[in-house]
């Protein structure tokens, strides 16, 4: 009875852990097929798709475009107000400003 539970257990385990490895393949498998935002016309929505990327930076990203006009080059996502390298690094497959 004592290896039913173990190997209910074990299995339980492993599927948690394929599972987080699926979600994260996932997401690359997104940025390869052509999985691309532009941060000069995406909303709030789509921009929170972004890797780190929530609500209130998208909508920073927002004001900084209305403000200053559109990014003339994808890193220039940078000069919004936190975002720094890490997530550009992180994003910079999939944003564009075509």
């Amino acid at each position: 009875m004592m290896n039913v539970k173990k190997i209910c257990m074990m299995a339980v385990i492993l599927l948690t852990v394929m599972g987080i490895s699926v979600s994260g393949y996932t997401k690359e498998v997104e940025k390869i097929t052509n999985f691309k935002i532009n941060i000069n016309k995406a909303t709030v929505e789509e921009l929170t798709k972004l890797d780190r990327i929530g609500k209130q930076y998208a909508q920073r990203i927002i004001a900084y475009r209305e403000k200053n006009g559109p990014f003339q080059k994808p890193e220039d996502i940078t000069k919004v107000k936190g975002i720094g390298d890490q997530i550009w690094e992180a994003n910079k497959e999939v944003i564009t400003v075509k």
